[in-house]
């Protein structure tokens, strides 16, 4: 089942790079980094590669580029430093909410074809991911 639930998320993630390049023109991890920036609000470029797990160039990289596109943009942090706080413009959160629109229809109708009713799914997801929070506050 782990081997599984491996396959799984690897084609889903593919699957969603495949719906929003053509349609947006937007890599799945670069939709990922903008979800993330417009659920964190203003945030630094530490906490946002903390958050998807990567490294901070890594996060320097790809936030300029989004910031060329204006989706993002990325200005000096109001608490000094040498850190950058990272914003998402209209055009950013416009593009946060047409892509996430897309991918749940798309990911819905997936789940539904599969014969499993995608408010079980919902739920059963939800609980599984809260059991896997708790375990990490276990630590």
């Amino acid at each position: 089942m782990t081997f599984d639930l491996h396959v799984l998320t690897a084609r889903l993630d593919r699957a969603a790079e495949e719906i929003l390049q053509p349609a947006f023109g937007l890599s799945y991890r670069r939709f990922l980094t903008l979800l993330l920036v417009g659920e964190l609000g203003p945030v630094t470029q530490r906490a946002l590669a903390e958050a998807l797990g990567v490294s901070e160039p890594s996060v320097s990289r790809m936030t300029g580029a989004l910031a060329g596109t204006g989706l993002l943009e990325a200005g000096p942090d109001p608490a000094g430093g040498n850190r950058r706080r990272l914003t998402l413009t209209p055009s950013g959160k416009q593009a946060v909410a047409q892509c996430r629109d897309l991918l749940e229809r798309r990911f819905a109708d997936v789940v539904e074809r599969s014969g499993v009713s995608y408010g079980d799914y919902a739920r059963d997801t939800r609980r599984l991911i809260a059991a896997l929070d708790d375990r990490e506050d276990e630590r």
